[in-house]
């Protein structure tokens, strides 16, 4: 198998996305067949670039937690959109972050450890994108940005999100509303004052019985 010509970062780039689906597979039992074929390039090509397996595994792996693309796939969120739609959007895509991860680490035989990112950035990408709705929020973006990466978090847990049960619009629903119901609008002067029981309503106005 003769693999097309490509400049070395890019071809390590390549094969190190070809293998982490493997990871997740077979974990640290994949093989360098198993890579190559998955990269389409012949089995020597993996060790020009690479010095052996376990460096291909590291490489695949940093990439993999390098926050970019997320903080990309972030910022592609209109602000525009609803408030309840935007949250269920970053939830979505924190969900798919901590469940690659979990994913990842249980495959490899290691402990989760949270990715390579800083948070005052992702952060700065949320209050952004809820810069539209502020007069609606009781707390500021960042706080709101807390509830929803905690819930995301634990519900990507293996332990505890099965026993969820909650999609991610149910979710987000619970964020943005809450679990109380809204209180009954506080009644007026005018309706809540006391009737006279001696006078009476005539279209001349109020006369004494």
């Amino acid at each position: 198998m003769r693999a097309k010509p490509m400049p070395v970062e890019e071809r390590r780039g390549a094969i190190a996305q070809a293998t982490l689906p493997l990871l997740v597979a077979h974990g640290r039992d994949v093989t360098t067949r198993q890579i190559a074929d998955a990269s389409g390039v012949a089995e020597g090509t993996l060790f020009r670039v690479f010095d052996d397996k376990e460096a291909i595994i590291d490489a695949a792996v940093e990439r993999f937690l390098d926050p970019e693309p997320f903080r990309a796939a972030l910022r592609s969120i209109d602000p525009s959109l609803p408030l309840e739609m935007k949250v269920e959007l970053v939830l979505a895509r924190f969900l798919d972050r901590f469940s690659g991860i979990f994913g990842v680490f249980a495959a490899l035989g290691g402990r989760p450890r949270p990715p390579a990112q800083n948070l005052e950035i992702i952060t700065s990408i949320f209050e952004e994108l809820l810069a539209p709705d502020l007069e609606a929020l009781r707390v500021p973006p960042a706080q709101v940005f807390k509830f929803v990466r905690l819930v995301a978090f634990s519900s990507a847990m293996p332990q505890f999100g099965p026993t969820i049960g909650l999609d991610t619009d149910q979710l987000a629903h619970l964020i943005v509303h809450g679990i109380a119901k809204p209180t009954a609008a506080p009644a007026t002067a005018a309706s809540a004052a006391p009737t006279d029981p001696t006078t009476t309503t005539s279209p001349m106005g109020t006369a004494p019985c």
